[in-house]
């Protein structure tokens, strides 16, 4: 008998600005290898992808993976029509994509994923192109905008079904419900070790892989959403993440692997320190970077150097902000160890080309002024200041706070929560921004 046949498809992105900074939808592509290990036909469309069959010809591993992706312009959705910055839709040709979905064979099961929630008519977008092609398949929503937008979701999208949280625990008994395939789970749903990887092989090109050695977070600062997504803190041993990383290159010569991990640093003595000393130990001519930063506080002198040696090339730390008076919204840094983090990093070998510090911009209430102060600091300590737009969530501790900063009715609408606005500033300043940015490149 033919196996059940599950597409998985990652969406466009509607927005004022994109960029892939190692972003991939490791979540979707998670569920895929689980489904495909338990004897499902899986298939997998990406819109966001840059290495499209006919896209123009471009080097995977160029700029350590990063890149921009294809662009096409339209229309600014009605509420943000006074926002002085085009809309563009981030990925492949429509037609492109209607192309591929009529050259798969009809699935069984459609999965779609979502990342943040003022992109979601990307994701309308998406589903409408997929039902005009399969009308009768059912099409599940899954990811962030539909864990923390559940009801917005399920009216404006087209989606058959929402589906809240993780599911990487459950994607067999959902494959079940929805194509009557029963099958035995193979691996232990409290052990990431026995998981298996997240089908990276099924895009067109692996320029980088993302790693995941943990889930979870055991902060929980104001302005975040880790907590909710993923409540408890697991970790993979470190054996099993040098396999992974093993198997990639060797078997498709990737050399830029990209954690993923909200917590990468913690509880280190035990699981990021061993895993450093095995990466060291492996001898692996291999990159590592960490866009999801890293918590200032663990960094050792012992950590710095194991880093350096193990091959980090691109290292962001997570301060947020350097106006310590205000450092209610976490507990995750003080100054003195950040200033005593940055030099453990320079002793270890680290330049400011490779070590950047994110410094949240538009936060209800917040000074620009401030954010300028925290710019010069972070540079006198010999780090890149990046400047991280704050993006208002839904049911963080911040969120109440950025609903009545707001000048837009931020709960009406998850549009209004994009950060390229600074929904929570008294107006969009383009010259109060390049100010910033001139600071930061003087």
């Amino acid at each position: 008998m033919k196996p059940d046949h599950i597409l998985l498809i990652n969406p466009w992105i509607h927005d004022f600005a994109a960029y892939d900074v190692w972003a991939k939808p490791y979540g979707l592509l998670w569920l895929a290898g689980i489904l495909r290990a338990h004897g499902f036909s899986v298939s997998y469309l990406d819109c966001l992808d840059r290495f499209h069959p006919r896209a123009k010809p471009a080097d995977p591993a160029a700029r350590d993976g990063r890149g921009p992706y294809l662009k096409a312009r339209i229309a600014k959705p009605a509420g943000l029509a006074d926002v002085p910055r085009y809309f563009s839709r981030y990925g492949i040709c429509p037609e492109w994509f209607r192309q591929d979905l009529a050259q798969i064979e009809r699935p069984d099961l459609i999965l779609v994923t979502s990342l943040m929630t003022y992109w979601y008519t990307g994701v309308a977008e998406t589903i409408a192109y997929v039902r005009s092609v399969f009308p009768d398949v059912p099409i599940l929503l899954g990811g962030i905008y539909a864990t923390l937008c559940p009801a917005h979701a399920r009216q404006a999208t087209g989606a058959d079904a929402v589906f809240e949280g993780a599911k990487a625990d459950q994607i067999l008994d959902i494959g079940q419900t929805y194509t009557g395939a029963a099958v035995p789970r193979n691996f232990d749903p409290q052990d990431l070790d026995t998981y298996p990887y997240p089908a990276f092989d099924l895009q067109h090109s692996i320029g980088y892989i993302p790693l995941l050695t943990s889930l979870g977070c055991p902060f929980s600062c104001d302005y975040c959403v880790s907590k909710i997504l993923q409540p408890r803190r697991i970790t993979r041993t470190p054996a099993n993440v040098v396999k992974e990383i093993r198997y990639w290159y060797d078997s498709y010569g990737v050399q830029n692997f990209v954690f993923y991990d909200d917590a990468l640093l913690v509880n280190s003595e035990k699981h990021a320190r061993p895993l450093f000393e095995q990466i060291i130990s492996a001898g692996l001519d291999i990159r590592f970077h960490t866009p999801n930063a890293v918590h200032i506080r663990e960094i050792t002198k012992e950590t710095a150097q194991l880093m350096a040696s193990a091959g980090f090339a691109t290292l962001r730390l997570g301060l947020e902000t350097l106006d310590f008076d205000q450092r209610r919204m976490d507990q995750k840094v003080k100054k003195e160890e950040f200033f005593q983090a940055a030099a453990y990093l320079r002793e270890a070998g680290f330049d400011a080309s490779q070590v950047g510090a994110y410094l949240l911009v538009g936060l209800p209430g917040q000074e620009l002024t401030a954010v300028a102060e925290a710019i010069r600091m972070v540079k006198r300590a010999g780090v890149t200041p990046i400047l991280a737009y704050y993006s208002p969530i839904p049911q963080t501790a911040m969120w109440q706070a950025a609903v009545k900063a707001a000048r837009y009715d931020l709960a009406a609408d998850p549009i209004y929560t994009n950060n390229a606005i600074f929904p929570c500033q008294p107006a969009f300043d383009w010259q109060e921004l390049s100010r910033l940015k001139k600071l930061i490149a003087s």
